[in-house]
């Protein structure tokens, strides 16, 4: 619970302070305050309209708070994504209930609805509100025009208390950013559940923040609501035809009614177009009930029976809000550029699919029982297998529409989240050489052919192609799989006397041990897929040999003889890196072998001693030993926790004060999840989530610990 004084000039939230909703196209951020603070149209990669939680001022945001002092506690609706926000105080208490509609698979009534739907509902006393609609279209870089008109999208009421009942016309608000090629209108509707409560009545204002750097005029409005009075806010793209020939307001038509033809409402909705039906109190209802629907039943087909199945559904509706439906791609994260230091400069942009995070993604799904998703999105990969670069390898990451560019540009406009800079979009490592990738996705197919659908002769042509392609570059090196952007991990620019710029290269290529297991596991899966299904492999003794040497050379280079633990890389020896706790969870090593418990045990150690772990939360490696290129100080990982977690649970099978370690390690990070069971990440010193949220990765290794300890669990009662 957050005591908040409105009048005070409202700043940044932490970035655990917020929930997500989404619709499987594109996802936005609520804070606990009631302002919708990141939100891009439509789909995840689109640029945004709010982005507050960037730029205080002028990134743009949707906000409905109360005008006086509050408290606030922010909960999803049970095996749901949609979101309740709720503000308290002695006068009384309202609920924003916040959702971007779904519909059960079943329905076919009515197509997918781009809305983003707020419902404010006064459950107790009186509560003075205020509302705020300030978006920023085009990443806060195109100017907009605003106009308050008349809503004819709606059907007209009537005024109870006027004599003759008048009738009360509905206002919209009306956003034009022809730059940025998009309108948005912001509409509502009114009710009241208590016979002797009128609705609430809504005027919208304009509102001038241009002071603040904002591009075009804002929308505000100030209401009361009582107990029984409530008011649902939509903010959408309206068609830009919304009513058919037949129906569309004319002259002759308001002359007819004896109405000016500004007011005139029309009742037609079964001549109005399907993805712009008439707003009613009704279809509010309707979508909100399609909506919980929806999320219900899928969470129920989870298959998980384990120990903290509250954290794991969580998780798993998590990862859910990050699949692209229109291809089954899995974004990283919904977000972009959050910082991974306060005021540093590690700001990436996730809103793409990296092969690395979405294989582990369809682990985690699989592991619960969701196939339908592991299937759509191996269909999305296996279009990238059959459209390989020229050298015959795949991109680290593709857009979610299965594009290869993803140009990286620095937004100088924007502040950054709390000063911190630069704020980036796109990704520059887009055309990274990181070859662990095809590591993560084999196993990902190896996975997906056991429990999903069987791949043809073609795909399987594609799949050994890539085998053979590891088997190639096997002795190459590489950028690591921490290597995140162009501009800042690759290059630095340094200014000649003669004013010229050089970029020079930054982030040295090496043998990195985590490359040469992950490049072991595609030649392992290789190797198994062709035994399980019997599939020609003509080259089955060159691949054997070329597993086998590569686990002997693991085993001789990166093991350090003196310091008794495996290296970041075969240069580098003496340096940690908490990626290798991956060894047992590819099945590269047993959790007992010596030489990894060796590697486990000096992680575990804290940074003074030597190891990686504070508090019990683990570090990705020491930036002051490893140049990554990026320079700047981060937050623990949460992925690199999990692992670790997963590794001493696996190793706890042979040596059981692990496993109880590796229990109290879990339990402990479920107490670094937000208030609404979210991850994001990184965790701060201070123990708040840095970095993009929500971050899909530390969900699906959250999944995968919680199955593994369950599992460990069982076998000792």
């Amino acid at each position: 619970m957050n005591a908040v004084e409105p009048s005070k000039e409202r700043g940044y939230l932490s970035i655990g302070d917020h929930g997500l909703i989404g619709n499987l196209r594109t996802a936005a951020l609520v804070s606990v305050d009631g302002s919708v603070e990141s939100y891009c149209v439509p789909n995840f990669d689109s640029p945004s309209i709010f982005a507050r939680i960037l730029d205080k001022d002028k990134g743009g945001h949707f906000s409905i708070c109360p005008t006086v002092a509050f408290s606030t506690k922010q909960n999803y609706l049970p095996n749901s994504n949609i979101l309740q926000t709720r503000f308290m105080n002695e006068r009384g208490v309202v609920t924003v209930t916040d959702f971007l509609p779904r519909q059960p698979s079943s329905a076919t009534a009515r197509p997918l609805l781009s809305w983003l739907v707020r419902r404010v509902e006064c459950v107790r006393g009186e509560v003075p509100l205020r509302l705020e609609c300030a978006p920023a279209f085009n990443y806060a870089r195109s100017p907009h025009t605003t106009e308050i008109t008349i809503d004819n999208s709606i059907p007209h009421t009537e005024d109870p208390t006027s004599p003759g009942g008048r009738p009360i016309a509905h206002n919209k608000a009306l956003f034009s950013a022809p730059e940025a090629g998009m309108n948005l209108d912001l509409r509502y509707v009114s009710e009241s559940s208590l016979d002797n409560v009128r609705e609430a009545d809504i005027k919208f204002d304009l509102l001038d923040l241009t002071g603040k750097g904002h591009l075009g005029p804002s929308v505000s409005c100030n209401f009361t609501l009582v107990e029984g009075q409530a008011v649902t806010f939509i903010l959408r793209q309206p068609p830009n035809h919304p009513y058919p020939a037949a129906v569309r307001p004319s002259k002759e038509k308001a002359e007819e009614l004896g109405v000016p033809l500004e007011k005139l409402i029309l009742t037609a909705s079964d001549l109005r177009a399907a993805d712009d039906p008439v707003l009613t109190k009704a279809l509010v209802h309707e979508l909100f009930e399609a909506t919980n629907s929806y999320w219900i039943s899928w969470v129920r087909r989870s298959t998980y029976q384990g120990s903290w199945k509250e954290a794991v559904t969580r998780s798993a509706l998590a990862l859910k809000l990050l699949i692209y439906e229109p291809t089954g791609a899995v974004v990283a994260s919904p977000t972009f550029s959050l910082p991974e230091y306060i005021g540093g400069t590690r700001n990436w942009d996730y809103r793409a699919s990296w092969i690395r995070d979405s294989s582990f993604t369809l682990y985690a799904l699989i592991r619960l029982g969701f196939t339908h998703e592991a299937t759509a999105y191996m269909d999305f990969i296996f279009d990238r297998v059959k459209d390989k670069n020229p050298d015959g390898s795949l991109q680290i990451m593709y857009t979610i529409h299965g594009g290869k560019i993803f140009p990286e540009e620095e937004l100088t406009h924007l502040d950054g989240h709390k000063g911190s800079k630069p704020v980036r979009i796109g990704n520059g490592a887009i055309d990274h050489v990181q070859l662990d990738i095809y590591g993560e996705l084999m196993d990902c197919i190896y996975l997906g052919q056991k429990y999903g659908r069987p791949l043809g002769y073609d795909v399987w042509i594609a799949v050994r192609d890539l085998v053979d392609y590891v088997i190639k570059v096997r002795n190459d090196k590489d950028l690591s799989i921490w290597s995140v952007g162009e501009y800042d991990s690759t290059f630095t620019s340094t200014l000649t006397n003669d004013g010229n710029v050089i970029r020079e290269v930054r982030g040295e290529k090496k043998h990195f041990t985590y490359l040469q297991i992950m490049m072991w596991v595609a030649i392992d899966r290789g190797l198994r897929l062709a035994d399980k299904r019997s599939l020609p492999c003509p080259r089955r003794l060159e691949w054997l040999a070329a597993r086998d040497q590569l686990y002997e050379d693991i085993m001789e280079k990166a093991w350090n003889k003196e310091l008794q633990f495996f290296g970041q890389s075969y240069e580098d020896k003496d340096v940690l890196d908490s990626s290798l706790l991956i060894m047992p969870l590819v099945f590269f090593s047993t959790p007992s072998d010596p030489r990894f418990l060796g590697t486990l045990k000096r992680i575990l150690l804290t940074p003074e001693r030597g190891g990686l772990t504070s508090n019990g939360l683990v570090y990705r490696y020491d930036v002051s030993k490893a140049d990554d290129g990026v320079g700047g100080e981060e937050g623990t990982f949460c992925l690199c926790t999990l692992w670790c977690i997963e590794a001493l649970a696996r190793a706890g099978e042979y040596e059981k004060p692990l496993l109880s370690r590796a229990i109290r390690m879990f339990e402990d990070f479920l107490q670094y999840t937000n208030h609404v069971g979210l991850c994001t990440e990184e965790i701060s010193p201070a123990g708040d989530g840095l970095g993009n949220a929500v971050q899909g990765f530390t969900h699906v290794t959250l999944i995968s610990a919680a199955y593994n300890l369950s599992r460990m669990q069982s076998r000792y009662k």
